[in-house]
């Protein structure tokens, strides 16, 4: 049964608003309709539904599914016989993802201060070289020369005039690379507000998330505090990854060795378009 919208408290249905007009700027520019949007949703209301709210006698039945999403009882049975394709992407991206992490945690291929050094492309005597950097990760799934043609073509990386490897200060999201791009978008977006969500229904331990904001302020001044912000953000990124990288290779291969993290840092600027919004909303 829908809840009616009287109940819905306005906060929440504002707040619900703001975070969609990008999402949809997106679908809009991609030619994504609603039609198309509303099925894409429909499957999600049931996976969801069927997964994270199970029935107290266990597996989640057809008409419980559409009592919770309004979605009609003969959708429900076809969208769960659906399963998704598994994209290749995802197992390239998290690949790669490990590289650039070895890259800029682990001796010989960074500094003690976790810069990434310039690496030779074949494996050489006594050099740290790309080659044996991929090999150290993954020995049968990832190649070392397909992996730098694809880092070369997103701008992941580049070759000197030595012709020697350089990995991009800002490697850990691809400049190019649309595929690539896509998922690290889907993947850092969905976990950041799954920990909003996850604070703002009161669940325990609360997670860290945070944000500084301000208004009434020049380009100019934008400007300086975007550079101050990709120095600060970068460095505390390669120090995280150097200390979860060494707590996975203390963790790896142990039973209870079963979770995940994710660390964003993002930085948005506007024109005080989001005010003008909430006006709009009152």
């Amino acid at each position: 049964m829908d809840t009616p919208v009287a109940d819905i408290p306005p906060v929440l249905r504002q707040a619900i608003t703001r975070l969609l007009r990008p999402l949809v700027r997106l679908l809009i520019r991609y030619n994504i309709s609603y039609t198309y949007f509303s099925h894409m949703l429909k499957s999600v209301y049931v996976d969801v539904a069927e997964r994270d709210f199970p029935a107290p006698s266990g597996r989640a039945t057809d008409s419980r599914i559409t009592m919770l999403t309004g979605v009609h009882r003969k959708d429900v049975r076809v969208l769960r016989g659906h399963v998704p394709e598994a994209l290749p992407v995802a197992k390239t991206v998290a690949l790669s993802g490990q590289v650039a992490g070895t890259w800029l945690s682990a001796a010989p291929y960074c500094s003690e201060k976790g810069e990434p050094r310039l690496l030779h492309r074949l494996a050489a005597e006594g050099e740290p070289s790309f080659e044996t950097l991929v090999e150290q990760v993954s020995r049968q799934d990832l190649r070392a020369r397909s992996l730098l043609d694809e880092w070369l073509r997103i701008g992941a990386v580049r070759m000197t005039d030595a012709g020697l490897v350089e990995l991009r200060a800002d490697a850990f999201v691809p400049a190019e690379g649309f595929d690539e791009k896509a998922y690290v978008f889907g993947l850092a977006m969905a976990d950041h507000m799954a920990a909003g969500v996850h604070n703002l229904v009161g669940e325990q331990p609360a997670r860290f998330d945070r944000c500084v904001y301000y208004t009434q302020l020049k380009p100019e001044s934008i400007d300086e505090l975007n550079a101050v912000i990709t120095d600060e953000a970068m460095a505390m990124l390669k120090t995280i990854n150097r200390y979860a990288r060494e707590l996975q290779l203390r963790d790896v291969g142990e039973e209870k060795a079963t979770e995940r993290f994710t660390l964003g840092v993002y930085f948005n600027r506007d024109t005080e378009s989001l005010h003008r919004q909430e006006k709009k909303d009152e």
